[in-house]
């Protein structure tokens, strides 16, 4: 293939759609076994491809040159093939911002829970730090260092303003399952799920509920699909390519 995205599992995926009204170019979806993955990056037969759940960090040993931003989240999702030379950006990081951005959600002197610590995680936490966010904790359903289980959280910062679920509970098809009882955070302002499929989860609908500002994460899979495209092709975009694009996979998804 020239042009698409690896993953486990991109049953749920319309990055297809969304890249094909991006550029003039064929995007393959395709599906990678743990043992399917080495050698498909070994062979390196492709111009330049995304990277989702779960090789964001795998991918990394096999780059020859590594992006500062990328270096610095620790994770990559786009990965342009120069010569057979393999270079590795993240453009999560821009689709979080953008995502922040046009749905009005500030972070900046907020305390923000981080729910997840994999790979789509980790651009989350640095634009956090960016932004300056008061303080940031990490939940995860099993206690590992520097990182709160669900009940810990909830006894010791029931005061978090921002909730962000980098976790997949919820994705399809799975949409009855939430990663958080909401009900401790009473000072809850902003919820942001970066699942894209549903559109809205249920820990969006049930942060919606108690009156917080919720997201899903489709306009930033649209956001940063026009920022890898950049990368793919080397050129810029307007980001008002962006919106347009969005909705109509909306109304697709909705159908």
């Amino acid at each position: 293939m020239e042009y698409g995205l690896i993953g486990e599992k991109l049953g749920h995926s319309y990055s297809k759609q969304i890249h094909e009204r991006l550029a003039d170019y064929q995007y393959e979806l395709t599906p990678l076994t743990r043992e399917e993955f080495p050698i498909f990056m070994e062979q390196k037969n492709f111009k330049a491809i995304n990277v989702t759940i779960p090789y964001k960090r795998d991918v990394i040993p096999y780059l020859s040159a590594l992006d500062p931003l990328a270096e610095k989240i620790g994770a990559v999702n786009t990965i342009v093939n120069r010569n057979g030379a393999l270079t590795g950006y993240n453009t999560d990081y821009y689709g979080f911002l953008y995502l922040l951005r046009e749905n009005g959600i500030a972070v900046t002197g907020k305390k923000v829970l981080v729910l997840g610590n994999g790979g789509v995680a980790q651009p989350v936490l640095v634009a956090l730090a960016e932004l300056k966010a008061s303080e940031v904790i990490t939940v995860k359903y099993k206690s590992e260092p520097g990182v709160l289980t669900y009940a810990e959280a909830a006894q010791l910062h029931p005061d978090a303003q921002v909730i962000i679920n980098t976790s997949p509970v919820g994705m399809y098809p799975n949409v009855d399952a939430t990663p958080i009882d909401l009900t401790p955070y009473t000072a809850l302002e902003a919820a942001v799920d970066m699942i894209a499929n549903p559109v809205s989860t249920r820990f969006v609908q049930e942060a919606s509920a108690k009156g917080a500002k919720a997201v899903g994460g489709l306009a930033m899979l649209v956001a940063q699909a026009k920022y890898a495209a950049e990368f793919f092709l080397d050129k810029k975009m307007d980001d008002a390519v962006i919106a347009p694009i969005y909705e109509d996979i909306l109304a697709m998804m909705e159908k």
